[in-house]
């Protein structure tokens, strides 16, 4: 059951958040692999309306239902390309960093694929998706009540 609905929510509490989500739109950054992230972090934290939300965003870029149900084992399987399993493994540990610094392994890897610039962004998707679990952890909005946005 919610607990804060969009209806309580202070007017304008979710512009910036927006604007940041933009911003990552458009970056060079392939929107698939900036999904990929956000469902994994999510699954990660348990927050149970992001993975949903996440989920049918990649099912409507057209996912394969193999690589959407491995990815919570994605290590162990070989459906991830060598450039997202960097980005999986950099997310899920700057994800669980606290207060210690990223180990320079995963940024060292993450640059066999990516530029600093792209990195950048990587680092802010991871952010960001850690801000919208824990907002929604708190508020539980209800999980399947997402609806993709189709562009007409």
């Amino acid at each position: 059951m919610e607990r804060i609905s969009h209806a309580d929510l202070p007017s304008g509490m979710f512009d910036h958040l927006h604007a940041i989500e933009a911003q990552i739109f458009n970056s060079p950054l392939d929107d698939n692999l900036v999904e990929l992230v956000k469902l994994r972090i999510s699954q990660e934290n348990g927050c149970s309306y992001c993975v949903d939300m996440h989920h049918k965003e990649l099912k409507h870029a057209e996912e394969t239902d193999l690589r959407l149900s491995s990815l919570c084992v994605w290590e162990e399987t070989p459906y991830f390309s060598d450039r997202e399993s960097a980005v999986l493994k950099f997310a899920e540990k700057l994800s669980k960093a606290g207060v210690k610094p990223l180990p320079e392994v995963y940024y060292t890897e993450l640059l066999e694929y990516f530029n600093k610039e792209e990195i950048s962004y990587l680092t802010l998707v991871v952010a960001q998706i850690n801000t919208w679990n824990t907002l929604m952890k708190v508020f539980r909005f209800t999980p399947g009540n997402y609806k993709v946005v189709t562009q007409l």
